[in-house]
Parts: structure tokens; sequence; C-alpha cells
């Protein structure tokens, strides 16, 4: 392997000999583009992703680096990029102790790239590499923000369906103006990024809750491919999981709407009820034992809109139960970068200093 391993303090270092020069401090700082690139068992991909991607970032005018965070595979995709740091220095491989999550491996991704620019991409190839300099050319023009639309999609017809679908609701449940919520393929400025990393929101949609700290956002089209190997990591449950988390977290419309719901029906019980006296009244006793089985239909409709009531409100609550145990989102094990020396938490530290210097004009260190 490349480089030096850095790990959080309570981990041994591990280093090895250095296969590339190593960067000086000011070289190490002097990064104009991040590239970050969750990956979650992606073996089958890694070779090709890579070659494309340093393919693409070599042809970029600024300086550059290309951050995987590997979320907790069991296969070998951490190896496989150990293996490509060897051949590109500009490769830093950030390695979860566990499966956290796609969100939360951009997460982690934004706060230990060095980009003042910073890209994130899907490692299935869907998104092609060869648009990122696209992006790049979008932030160059002020935006600190690029999303992005997906053209001619290569997936299932039931998946673009409720993509769409998705797409509507969210927009109008949430009032967030995007075209297309599930591309991970966008650009970010180091301000929003860093917004991003400080919010330390519970299961976040990083692309929406990106909308609330751009100032300058855009939208541009993008290619679309099929997946190039390996399967979805996103199946129908997870996906409806992922909708329900990005509604609950950027919206109380569906309380509002249970609100609504439950005044409906309980004018309709009530307007029932008077129905029913009603008409005892006039056609007799009879008459309101004809009626149970309506009574009953009634009630176990009231029933189960309470259950929905019940899992609704217990989600926001879970939410908020998550939210104030300040639990850390994810664990990350090691940091390996080539040439670095530093601890996970200390390269954060530098990191963090390093733009909050540029942010308020002062001069780096290096």
């Amino acid at each position: 392997m490349s480089g030096t391993l850095e790990t959080p303090a309570s981990a041994p270092v591990r280093t090895a000999a250095a296969a590339a020069p190593a960067q000086s401090p000011a070289a190490a700082a002097a990064v104009r583009i991040s590239v970050v690139v969750p990956m979650y068992e992606e073996e089958r991909n890694v070779d090709a992703l890579m070659t494309r991607l340093t393919a693409v970032c070599a042809t970029l005018s600024d300086s550059w680096e290309i951050v995987c965070v590997n979320d907790g595979s069991r296969d070998r995709t951490a190896e496989l990029v150990r293996a490509w740091q060897l051949r590109c220095p500009q490769v830093v491989l950030v390695d979860f102790s566990r499966n956290f999550g796609q969100h939360a491996a951009v997460t982690a991704g934004f706060a230990y790239a060095r980009g003042e620019w910073i890209v994130t991409l899907d490692a299935d190839l869907q998104n092609p590499p060869e648009e990122v300099p696209n992006i790049v050319a979008e932030l160059a023009k002020g935006h600190d923000l690029v999303n992005t639309i997906r053209q001619q999609r290569q997936d299932t017809w039931f998946r673009r369906w409720a993509s769409g679908v998705t797409n509507r609701a969210v927009r109008s449940m949430s009032g967030i103006r995007l075209s297309d919520f599930g591309c991970m393929l966008r650009g970010y400025s180091r301000e929003v990024a860093h917004a991003i990393v400080e919010a330390r929101e519970y299961k976040t949609f990083i692309p929406a809750l990106a909308t609330f700290f751009a100032r300058y956002p855009t939208e541009i089209p993008v290619a679309h491919a099929p997946r190039a190997a390996g399967e979805s990591k996103y199946p129908f449950f997870k996906l409806l999981s992922l909708q329900l988390d990005l509604v609950t977290s950027f919206s109380v419309y569906p309380l509002r709407l249970l609100f609504r719901v439950g005044m409906t029906f309980a004018a309709s019980g009530i307007g029932l009820g008077i129905l029913i006296i009603i008409m005892r009244l006039i056609r007799g006793d009879s008459w309101a034992n004809q009626g149970t089985l309506t009574l009953l239909g009634a009630l176990f409709i009231f029933c189960g809109v309470q259950f929905l009531a019940f899992g609704l409100l217990g989600e926001y609550i879970g939410r908020i139960f998550q939210q104030v145990r300040l639990r850390e989102h994810y664990l990350v094990r090691s940091v390996e970068r080539p040439g670095a020396t530093e601890s996970a938490a200390s390269a954060l530290r530098s990191i963090t200093a390093r733009h909050r210097r540029a942010a308020n004009g002062l001069p780096g260190e290096g």
C-alpha cells in the first residue's frame, strides 16, 4: 500500500513505503477540486470507475483529489482503492468501521475533503465521470450548489415512474425546488459542504439540505448510464424508507395533513351519529339494528387512520430521540493519504482550521 495510514488516536498507526513522492504540506493544502465517491461493496466497479475518473480529473486545469469513502464494504473494495493509491497519489481512502449509509459516507467525504469545490459521484458508473468537468465549470461561474437532472434515464420503467411521483410529492410537501432528488452527481462549494457537516442532522438528505445553505444554486442536465456491474443498494423498501426520511426531515406537512384528515373523519363521525339518531326516531329501533355492519366498517376505518397517525407521529418522535442523543452518525476507522502522517482526528482539525482561515481572509499555513 502506498503512503501512510491515518487512524484515530486510539488505534495503532500502520505505515508502508510510499510508491509516489510525498507531497509537502503546502502542496497538500493547495487542492482546488475534491471528488467524493461513497462506496459499498463495489469491487466489480472500482477499477473501471477509477480508470475513467482519474483520466477525467487529469484534464482539469486545477489541482484535485479523489476521496473514496468505503462504507463498511465486506468485499475487496477498500483493497482495490489502496491498489489505486500506488498508481495515483491523489487518491484518499476514508474507511468506515461498518456500514452507515450513503449519506453518512458523503458527509464524511465532505469532512475530509480538502478542495474548495466538491463533486459527489456514485461508484456504480450510472453517473458518468465525464460529467465532472461540467459540474466544475458551473462552480467556476460562481454557483455554490450545482444540482443535476438525469437525461434519458437507464432505469426500469417502475423506478422512473416511482421517481417522478416522489419528486412531485416531495416538492409539493417540502417546498424544495429540485427537479431530480435522486441523482448523487452534484457540485458543492466548500462553504455549503462545511455547513452540511456542521448541521449534524440525523438521517438527513444531503441534496435537499444543501438547498437551505446555497445562495447561488443552479441545475444542469447530465447523462445517465446503466449500472456497470453489481446490484443496486436501494431495493424497493429501502427506497421507501429513504423517501420517508426525506419528507420527515424537511417538512411537517404530513402532520398537518393528518390534522385535516382527523378533522374530516371527526366531522363525518358526528354527521353519521346525527343521521343515525334521526333515522332511529323516524324508522324505529329495527332500522338502527340493521346498520350494525355499517358502523363496524366505519369503526375499522377510524381505527386504521388512528394507527397510521400513531406511526407517523412515532416517526417524528423517533427522529427527535435520535437527534437529541447526539450520537456520532458514522465512525471512521482509518483515513489513508499517500505521504500523510496525521491521525484521522488531526487531519480533520487541520482541514477545518485551514478553511476557517481562508474564510476569514487569513494566510494559510504551509
